[in-house]
C-alpha cells in the first residue's frame, strides 16, 4: 500500500508542478519514445540477469508492493512452533523428532502451526537441521557455522537480485538519452520545417531524456530499494529459527531458547515475552 501511495504522490507531484506551470500534458505523450526506452531497458534486464535471478528479481518486484510476508502473529506462531520442537526434545529426547521431521506434512507437530507449513524453505531449513541434531551433531559452534554458511548463500541469492532490479533501475537515464539523440536525428531530418513543428519535434526528443530520468529515480530504483529491504526483513524469520536452534543445542530449557530466539526479531514484528507466553501455554503436546 505505501509503494502505491509513494509511486502516486510522486507521479502526481511531477505531473502537477508540470501543469501548474502552464506545460501542456499532451507534449508527454511520445509512445515511440517509451518503445525505445522500456524495450531497451527490458532487454538489458534479460540479458544481465541469468534465469534463476532474473526470476527472484522479478519476484522482487512483485515483493515491493507486497512488503514482508511474515507479520507479528506469524513470529508468534514461529515461535510457539520451536517451544512445541524445543520441548518435545526435551521430555522425550532428540529421537523422538524423527518421525515429524521426515514426514512434516503429517506432523501433528508441525500441523498445528499452518503459516509455518505453508512455507517450504524455511521448514526445510528446520528439519535439516533438526535431523543433523538427531544424527548426533551436538557441537553448537560447528552448527553455527554451517547455518552461517547456508544463511549467506540465501543473501547471496537475493543479494544478485537486488543488485539486478537495482541496475535495471539505473539504465533508464542513459536510455532516457538515447531516446533523445534519436529524437534529435529524426530532428535534424526535418530541419526545413517551420519553427512550431521543429519545436514539437525538439520537444518530443527532450522527453525522452525525461522519461528515463523519471522511470529510473520515480519508479524503478525506489521499487529495488523496497524489494532489498523487504527480503532483508523476511530473513530475520530464519535467523530467528537459528538463534533458538542454537540456544537449544546449549542445553537451555525450552523457553529460554524461545527467548534467544525472540530477541533476534526485528522490533515492529518482535512479541513481547508476555504474548510468547500466553501463546506457548495454548501449544498441544504430542
Amino acid at each position: 500500500m505505501l509503494t502505491i501511495i509513494g509511486s502516486v504522490v510522486v507521479l502526481g507531484c511531477v505531473m502537477g508542478g508540470y501543469i501548474a506551470g502552464g506545460g501542456h500534458i499532451g507534449v508527454l505523450w511520445q509512445p515511440f519514445e517509451f518503445v525505445i526506452i522500456m524495450g531497451a531497458g527490458v532487454g538489458a534486464f534479460v540479458i544481465s540477469s541469468p534465469k534463476p535471478v532474473l526470476k527472484q528479481a522479478l519476484g522482487g518486484f512483485k515483493k515491493a508492493f507486497k512488503g514482508p510476508s511474515y507479520t507479528k502473529d506469524d513470529y508468534l506462531e514461529l515461535l510457539s512452533m520451536l517451544y512445541s520442537v524445543f520441548k518435545l526434545a526435551k521430555s522425550k529426547g532428540m529421537l523422538a523428532l524423527e518421525q515429524h521431521i521426515e514426514k512434516p506434512e503429517e506432523s501433528k507437530l508441525f500441523t498445528q502451526f499452518p503459516k509455518f507449513m505453508a512455507d517450504h524453505h524455511s521448514m526445510d531449513f528446520l528439519c535439516d537441521y533438526l535431523r543433523l541434531m538427531t544424527l548426533g551433531s551436538e557441537n553448537p559452534h560447528e552448527m553455527e557455522s554451517l547455518m552461517d554458511m547456508e544463511l549467506e548463500v540465501h543473501h547471496q541469492e537475493t543479494h544478485l537480485a537486488a543488485h539486478t532490479m537495482a541496475a535495471f533501475g539505473e539504465s533508464f537515464p542513459a536510455l532516457g538519452i538515447v531516446a533523445a539523440v534519436l529524437g534529435v536525428i529524426h530532428t535534424m531530418g526535418s530541419i526545413s520545417e517551420p519553427p512550431e513543428v521543429l519545436g514539437h519535434l525538439i520537444g518530443g526528443a527532450l522527453v525522452g531524456t525525461f522519461s528515463g530520468i523519471l522511470i529510473s529515480y520515480g519508479f524503478v530504483s525506489p521499487l529495488a530499494a523496497a524489494a532489498k529491504a523487504t527480503w532483508e526483513h523476511e530473513g530475520k524469520y530464519l535467523l530467528c529459527m537459528k538463534a533458538g536452534m542454537l540456544a537449544h543445542l546449549q542445553g537451555y530449557a525450552p523457553a529460554v531458547s524461545v527467548e534467544f530466539a525472540r530477541k533476534s526479531l526485528m522490533s515492529n514484528v518482535r512479541p513481547s515475552f508476555y504474548e510468547v507466553e500466553e501463546a506457548t501455554s495454548k501449544v498441544q503436546s504430542v
